[in-house]
């Protein structure tokens, strides 16, 4: 994707593209070469610095549908303090890596993806923005179309800050990597300042914050190679146990909540969580992912800790099913969730 792209941001947040194939990811080059390729970029004027800051609207277009959010700084603090939520746990390795990345570079290069619930005085206000035209503006090598407009007008940045002041909660969909690494090097940072005072830019995590009312949830699969010693009969008599099994998927992706697909020896299958699966008042417990984790993935399958696991991998996002193509193997459990929260 970057071999023909000397400017592609990839160089920096896949810095191993300009190193020999196979290195360590934990090679220290590794994050040499992050930083390196992003001072590049700067001493270039690539990218550049505002002379004061900015809230920006980024949108997002895929097809005919488009999503408006606004990018800014969120408080590690609040993190910190849980007025930020989470819905998933990190994995070490991963959060390791993200954080030395941020360390060597000594910036956030990833975006964290942020919801929060709709205001209509912030929808207005984006809706006025972008009728401007904006600063930015193309379509991607994948098709999707980036938009971006800069607020410059001190009364709507006030705005914005007493907007969110009034929102209790924000909720992390994508990138808690991203965020628990920003929020560690935040705590390296504010020990190594004598000086801190609060409001150094390392008291943030870069994000884009969208609104509940414009949010559209993607399929996150699920790949495991393995049916954990069963033969496919007994694979299925196991998890009718916990699922109403529905030969014939033909729709592949659920449209309800606690429902999912899954495609198993070159056919797809509905599965429809019972009603005793969700009779459980934790609304984590309740979520998608985790009744697949509970119910199938860890007392048939075996997959302990998908964050660890070697047994399991994930394909995401805008590639979702697509993908399965490339990865079938003789056995093949992939599920598609109807939430990713």
């Amino acid at each position: 994707m970057a071999s023909d792209s000397p400017l592609s941001f990839l160089r920096v947040e896949k810095s191993e593209i300009n190193l020999p194939s196979g290195i360590d990811m934990t090679d220290d080059r590794v994050f040499q070469a992050a930083k390196d390729n992003l001072q590049r970029l700067m001493h270039q004027g690539v990218l550049i610095q505002e002379e004061v800051p900015r809230y920006y609207i980024y949108s997002q277009q895929m097809d005919d549908y488009v999503q408006y959010g606004i990018t800014a700084g969120i408080s590690v603090a609040e993190y910190d303090a849980g007025r930020i939520k989470k819905h998933e746990q990190t994995r070490p390795d991963k959060e390791t890596e993200r954080t030395r990345h941020i360390a060597a570079v000594h910036a956030q290069t990833g975006l964290v993806f942020v919801i929060y619930r709709s205001l209509p005085a912030i929808d207005d206000m984006v809706a006025m923005t972008v009728r401007e035209r904006p600063i930015y503006d193309f379509t991607a090598d994948d098709g999707i179309i980036h938009r971006v407009w800069a607020l410059h007008e001190d009364r709507d940045i006030a705005f914005l800050q007493e907007a969110f002041a009034k929102i209790e909660t924000l909720y992390i969909a994508d990138g808690h990597h991203r965020a628990a690494a920003a929020a560690t090097v935040s705590r390296m940072k504010k020990m190594q300042n004598p000086a801190n005072c609060g409001d150094e830019p390392y008291h943030f995590i870069m994000a884009t914050l969208f609104p509940d009312n414009q949010l559209r949830i993607l399929d996150y699969n699920r790949v495991v190679r393995h049916l954990n010693g069963l033969g496919q009969d007994e694979f299925l008599n196991k998890i009718r146990g916990k699922f109403h099994v529905t030969p014939d998927f033909t729709q592949k992706k659920p449209a309800l909540m606690h429902t999912f697909g899954m495609y198993l020896q070159g056919k797809w299958y509905g599965l429809e969580a019972k009603g005793e699966t969700l009779n459980i008042d934790d609304p984590v417990r309740r979520l998608d992912v985790t009744i697949l984790q509970d119910h199938l993935l860890e007392p048939v399958l075996g997959i302990g800790d998908p964050r660890t696991d070697h047994g399991i991998e994930f394909v995401g996002g805008a590639r979702g099913i697509r993908c399965n193509s490339h990865i079938v193997t003789p056995q093949l459990f992939a599920s598609a969730s109807s939430d990713e929260l």
